[in-house]
């Protein structure tokens, strides 16, 4: 059966996100267009029409690895297991060493390439501690917690979970294993709940103890 051209040039255009992924991280800024278009094995006009420039390719590099953290978001669940599984998939991808070496490769041309680093902060961490934050505040407005500013605690929960497993990534020592990673996550939910779980009121508790 023929691919139809939408599947097609999905296919391209997850190629070029593969190899810019790749050569991000292996020479960061001095990697051009065309060196991209020929390891993603598609023309420079095809690249083009897809992409303007590199900082549009980072953009949804970040994009693409932001929708897959926040996914837990989307499920449904009590808050506890929705953020420990959040915990879980954002210490993951942290910890993930072929995700590791094309932010590294951000960090590199950072300096040189602003407006680069920019469009990654924007596509991917900033965009992934917004998402939280409305669910946070959504989770707020349906009583299932109780988080007054969820802009602050959205970045504190990612503090809480992440620690130093960016550093270590960013500097290339050993990483959390599965088991520090499983155990990260619950505890910093545990943290989490104990600060931003609803609030019984006295009168509540005394009813239900009555």
């Amino acid at each position: 059966m023929a691919r139809r051209q939408g599947q097609i040039d999905e296919r391209k255009r997850e190629a070029v996100l593969d190899a810019a992924a790749t050569l991000f991280a292996e020479k960061g800024m001095a990697v051009s267009m065309e060196e991209i278009a020929r390891v993603a094995g598609v023309s420079k006009q095809t690249l083009y029409n897809r992409f303007a420039s590199k900082a549009e390719i980072a953009k949804a590099l970040a994009n693409q690895r932001s929708d897959a953290i926040v996914a837990p978001l989307m499920g449904t669940g009590e808050p506890a297991q929705v953020l420990e599984a959040l915990a879980v998939s954002l210490l993951e991808r942290v910890c993930r060493p072929n995700k590791v070496g094309s932010m590294r490769g951000v960090v590199l041309m950072s300096a040189e390439a602003p407006d680069i680093a920019l469009a990654v902060y924007e596509g991917g961490p900033l965009r992934s501690l917004k998402l939280l934050s409305a669910w946070l505040a959504e989770q707020t407005r349906a009583g299932r917690l109780d988080v007054p500013e969820p802009e602050d605690a959205a970045e504190m929960f990612n503090g809480m979970v992440l620690g130093h497993a960016h550093l270590r990534a960013m500097l290339n020592v050993p990483q959390l294993d599965a088991a520090r990673r499983a155990r990260r996550a619950r505890n910093a939910v545990r943290l989490f709940m104990a600060a931003y779980g609803p609030k019984v009121s006295v009168a509540s508790r005394t009813a239900s103890d009555a």
